[in-house]
């Protein structure tokens, strides 16, 4: 597993950059130890930068979302020691308009058409390996769909490779229109798609630095490619850290970790002990010793 570069190579790479990162849990449950294991990555390393930290509630699946689960993961954040540096949290169902007028610019300069094919449909005629990502066909590219309750909105995706250097991995090279051909902006029920909020999103908050786990690796491609259609000229740099694993090297589900930060407070947890499991779990630490908010970044040093 490739380790975590020092420190002073990541300061070499990002150099010049204003740092400015993101915590963005989507609001469809409650935190546990593995968005904890993240956490300790996005706050350790960027005040080991100097850097500054944004809280971003993805709240976009709104029959998923639930109120008390934001209200919960607010306070488990505060309860940690894990503040924002702005006093205004981002939520995503506060940004519709900027998400359409993204796509308003995407459509008017050609990048953008209407699909009335179902997941069914496309499952038919794709037939997939299990867990495989189902590809986008062009199956509706050239019939000159209007918008009509039911139709999704795609954005076209040429072929062409997306290339770039992972903070932790080294070079990584993508092909988004291999992976998944031309992807959801909006689906057919009017909700707008993590794909598209998350890149709008750091672009208008101009996050600089993403860090995240490798189950979203596959997707920074077609991230970056709609960057650029949405002519951002300098995406945010990346670093993927490891994910938290089983013995067989399997990566947990949220079925492994049953218990949430409220459950294991009600246990008697404390903040320490929960970020030292965290950062065990992650890599950062040869034991689970509880470690305390503020000491995150010597984890880097």
């Amino acid at each position: 597993m490739p380790a975590l570069p020092d420190l002073a190579t990541i300061g070499t790479a990002l150099a010049g950059l204003p740092i400015r990162t993101r915590f963005a849990p989507s609001v469809t449950g409650f935190l546990h130890l593995g968005h904890v294991v993240n956490a300790v990555y996005v706050w350790g390393l960027t005040r080991a930068l100097g850097g500054e930290v944004l809280v971003r509630l993805e709240d976009h699946d709104r029959e998923r979302y639930r109120a008390e689960f934001e209200r919960s993961i607010l306070v488990d954040l505060e309860w940690l020691g894990m503040t924002s540096d702005h006093a205004i949290v981002s939520r995503q169902s506060d940004h519709s308009e900027r998400y359409a007028k993204a796509a308003d610019e995407l459509g008017a300069a050609g990048h953008t058409f209407h699909c009335d094919c179902s997941r069914r449909t496309l499952a038919d005629a794709q037939e997939p390996m299990e867990g495989e990502t189902l590809r986008y066909p062009g199956t509706c590219r050239g019939k000159g769909l209007s918008q009509s309750p039911g139709r999704a909105l795609r954005v076209r995706i040429e072929p062409g490779e997306e290339r770039f250097d992972d903070l932790r991995l080294g070079p990584q090279r993508q092909d988004p229109a291999a992976q998944v051909g031309d992807f959801v902006l909006r689906d057919g029920r009017g909700q707008w798609s993590y794909q598209h909020c998350v890149v709008v999103d750091d672009r208008e908050e101009q996050i600089t630095l993403v860090i995240r786990g490798e189950d979203i690796l596959e997707s920074t491609g077609r991230q970056l490619r709609l960057a650029r259609l949405l002519g951002r000229t300098a995406p945010p740099r990346y670093l993927h850290h490891p994910l938290v694993t089983d013995a067989a090297g399997r990566k947990l589900s949220k079925k492994d970790f049953a218990k949430s930060l409220g459950d294991l407070r009600r246990e008697g947890w404390t903040p320490e002990r929960v970020l030292g499991e965290a950062a065990y779990l992650g890599g950062l630490k040869a034991t689970s010793e509880p470690i305390g908010a503020q000491h995150l970044p010597d984890l880097f040093a």
